[in-house]
């Protein structure tokens, strides 16, 4: 009900600037807010506006008497009389706004025939940067990376749904101290690769990582020669870029796979693209009179954040060897992405979809950034953070050997207990189903299972993962939202004509009402997870929707209803079957018509 609640607004407005010509200068304009909302309770109607309590100190009146005083003002606008049904003052001063009926009515009918089912494209779209995923070359996605992986994609998802264009990054680590390490390993063990093509794959990779910083670790002779091999790459050495090549592009195949079956759109600009800019951030930062020499590395104190010792801490842009370090490829990142075309990807807000744990690192870069006056004005970096995932026992999610979970025996899992589930249920209900049809569903809820009971938490907190809590067919679960696309497509596939005409729809139920209520609330929801980056409201809200449908279809006659009525049942199915869909598509998770 985003125009609704838009139009309610300025008609508030207008009717306290009537009410109180001179409440603007009691107040310096804080009063002229309506504080408008959502309505705490059904009976309480669709929305409340409560800026009679902040009024009344400034004006020196009761709360009543100013709320009076503005419904008044309402009553006498026609525009507000044929949206809304009389005011109603209850409390100390709370006005209770309740949506005509007829004009409920509409706004279903005009979504019936919306392709973004009222969601509005952004008038002034600005090209945004997200920043996910973001795995290390030479290492197999665990389990660590799937929330930054499918956070990040519904974000993006929202954002390019709302008509921004988004590039969507992934920021992978193919570059640093450790390449040395690992292409002299490989010169010295399997020479054989620099000349073979695929001769190791990414689990030979995983090892043959280990083995090398095993070598790193213990071998002063390794570790000198690695050192060099730092060099040599960074030079330019041909044969030390042909490894590195190899080591990028075996691991980038067994990324995308896991990103194919997750169906996640990436375009990579790993570490090492920013390599030719990083001069530039120095140069940038002394011409900006920032940097500062401590203990022979280049540094910029920041403002406001103190170490232990209470004096400022620093980040460290350039190392007392010469080197660089993570913070100045962020730097360069950051310039680049705001910088305008061609000579960068002129976005307007950039998003970092990372683990909690790096927040004080991206706290010291973006202020170094804005210091440096590299962030354009309406500019905006932000940082989404995101807590750990936890075994059951409330520890970090390992196996049983106390490794980290590979991201792909993850999902394997999630596919198997769903196929498991699937098969145990059709054989409880004498079901026939083709091996085609379970491997589709059991993949499609496996996978939906995974990213819905991870996006429906707070990304801030950590969270248990439970496979039991995710498959389940009761709760705040994928399977629930798709059970309730099953019993809509049952509808149709029974007779009902879910596309039917609806020249007049007529509502008298009160879960019809309610159903009606919760559909409108689709483009509030989406502008909110556009502004808050928080997926987990958009799943609550899908949540709260199938179990308001539910009780509709439980409690009101559907195909067995008179044929007045019929059209009108049909089209609250079809809506919300179209919002569904739209919901879980902006979650990255697909649907199904039978389970």
């Amino acid at each position: 009900m985003l125009r609704i609640a838009q139009a309610l607004e300025t008609q508030l407005r207008e009717a306290m600037q009537q009410a109180f010509p001179d409440a603007w200068d009691a107040t310096q304009g804080v009063g002229l807010d309506p504080q408008l909302a959502p309505a705490s309770k059904p009976e309480f109607g669709d929305f409340q506006a409560n800026a009679a309590l902040p009024l009344a100190k400034p004006l020196k009146q009761a709360p009543r008497q100013i709320a009076k005083a503005i419904v008044e003002q309402l009553q006498s606008d026609a525009g507000f009389t044929a949206l809304c049904l009389d005011p109603q003052i209850a409390g100390p001063g709370f006005i209770n706004l309740t949506i005509r009926p007829e004009r409920l009515a509409a706004e279903v009918a005009a979504r019936l025939g919306d392709d973004r089912l009222g969601v509005p494209s952004v008038e002034n779209p600005t090209p945004v940067v997200v920043d996910f995923s973001s795995p290390n070359i030479a290492k197999e996605m665990h389990v660590g990376h799937l929330r930054s992986t499918i956070i990040g994609d519904s974000l993006a998802r929202v954002l390019e749904f709302r008509g921004h264009p988004v590039l969507r990054l992934n920021h992978v680590g193919d570059w640093g101290t450790q390449f040395g390490m690992l292409i002299t390993h490989l010169k010295q063990v399997a020479p054989e690769a620099l000349d073979t093509a695929d001769a190791i794959d990414l689990g030979d990779l995983v090892a043959f990582y280990r083995e090398a910083k095993k070598r790193f670790d213990d071998d002063e002779a390794f570790q000198t020669t690695s050192r060099e091999e730092v060099v040599k790459l960074q030079s330019g050495d041909p044969l030390s870029l042909k490894a590195w090549g190899l080591l990028c592009d075996q691991s980038r195949r067994e990324f995308q796979k896991i990103y194919d079956r997750l169906d996640i759109r990436l375009s990579e600009r790993g570490e090492s693209f920013y390599n030719p800019f990083l001069p530039a951030v120095i140069e940038g930062l002394k011409q900006a009179e920032l940097l500062v020499t401590d203990d022979g590395a280049q540094c910029v104190f920041l403002e406001g954040v103190s170490g232990k010792d209470g004096k400022p801490l620093p980040v460290i842009v350039q190392k007392s060897d010469g080197g660089f370090n993570y913070a100045t490829t962020d730097l360069a990142a950051i310039r680049y992405r705001f910088a305008p075309a061609p000579d960068g990807d002129q976005a307007r807000r950039v998003i970092y979809v990372t683990d909690a744990g790096q927040a004080n690192h991206f706290t010291g870069v973006f202020q170094v950034a804005d210091r440096a006056g590299w962030i354009p004005d309406g500019g905006r970096l932000q940082h989404v953070p995101f807590g750990l995932v936890q075994g059951e026992d409330g520890k970090k999610l390992k196996t049983r050997s106390g490794d980290t979970v590979r991201l792909r025996d993850l999902l394997d899992e999630a596919v198997e207990r769903a196929d498991a589930d699937l098969r145990a249920r059709l054989k409880d209900e004498e079901r026939a189903e083709s091996e085609a049809f379970i491997s589709h569903v059991a993949g499609t809820v496996g996978l939906a299972a995974v990213k819905y009971a991870d996006l429906s938490q707070n990304r801030i907190t950590n969270y248990q993962f439970s496979f039991d809590r995710m498959l389940a067919l009761q709760g705040n679960t994928a399977p629930y939202l798709l059970y309730a696309l099953v019993r809509i497509a049952g509808i149709a596939r029974k007779g009902g004509d879910l596309d039917a005409s609806t020249a007049q729809l007529q509502f008298s139920e009160p879960q019809e009402w309610a159903l009606v209520r919760e559909l409108l609330k689709f483009d509030a929801v989406i502008a909110e997870v556009e502004e808050e980056l928080l997926p987990n409201r958009l799943c609550s809200y899908l949540f709260e929707l199938s179990q308001v449908f539910n009780r509709f279809y439980d409690q009101v006659p559907v195909l067995k209803a008179n044929p007045e009525t019929l059209p009108s049942r049909l089209a609250l199915c079809r809506l919300t079957a179209d919002t569904l869909k739209a919901g879980l598509g902006l979650l990255g998770i697909g649907s199904l018509e039978r389970m």
